[in-house]
């Protein structure tokens, strides 16, 4: 895996860290010329794997942290810790690219715009951005370091399968990452299917609810045996 972007990264630090979806080795990554710290969240041996279960996704402090409802993030994120624990092994790929590349200041200028009433793509059009200004040379820079041969991808989004690809990450397939949508983000995964080409299935009834973790993956008990 070849990333074509030729990006200097230094592996910086890196700890195993519980969590409620169990244990996970945090790793902080740095590219040169760039004060942004990117991580990567192992679980299992990865080294020299293929088809490893997988997710690129990009921070989002108003989701995660302020658990806005404005968007399905925080969810996504929960949802693919939670995958990886289930399987055993996988990455998920932290990316420092707020509001689909913009910076946070700027993301809470486009949702002010969409108080106004604009989309979430027209809202970052009348500021003079881009639709999505993200980058996955890190992403491919990080697995590359990891030694990951191969991903299934986490998305949605069809155009990032091919972003990556682009960066030299061999996606072999992608699996869809669907969470409950409700009545405040439902507007905006529509717009992000209609306008973007996320594969979405907006019906209620056609996205599972996640099962409660199984109690092999309680953290403690993760952290003690590995």
């Amino acid at each position: 895996m070849n990333s074509q972007s030729s990006v200097r990264v230094e592996r910086y630090s890196e700890c195993r860290l519980p969590t409620e979806y169990g244990a996970f080795q945090v790793i902080a990554y740095r590219e040169q010329g760039n004060p942004n710290e990117h991580l990567a969240i192992v679980r299992g041996d990865v080294q020299g794997a293929r088809e490893v279960l997988c997710r690129a996704h990009s921070e989002c402090f108003t989701g995660e942290i302020l658990h806005s409802l404005k968007c399905d993030c925080r969810e996504q994120l929960d949802l693919a810790l939670r995958r990886i624990a289930e399987a055993g092994t996988g990455v998920v790929l932290y990316l420092r690219q707020e509001g689909r590349g913009i910076g946070l200041g700027d993301k809470l200028r486009a949702y002010h715009m969409q108080q106004k009433g604009y989309d979430t793509v027209d809202a970052n059009r009348v500021l003079g951005f881009d639709d999505d200004l993200r980058r996955y040379h890190m992403a491919a820079a990080m697995l590359e370091d990891l030694g990951v041969r191969s991903v299934q991808l986490m998305t949605n989004n069809p155009s990032k399968v091919e972003q990556l690809r682009a960066e030299g990450i061999q996606v072999v397939r992608r699996v869809p990452h669907l969470v409950e949508p409700h009545e405040l983000n439902r507007g905006y995964l529509e717009t992000k299917r209609a306008r973007m080409g996320h594969m979405y299935d907006l019906e209620d009834d056609a996205v599972p609810k996640p099962a409660p973790l199984a109690p092999e993956y309680d953290p403690a008990v993760l952290l003690d045996a590995e």
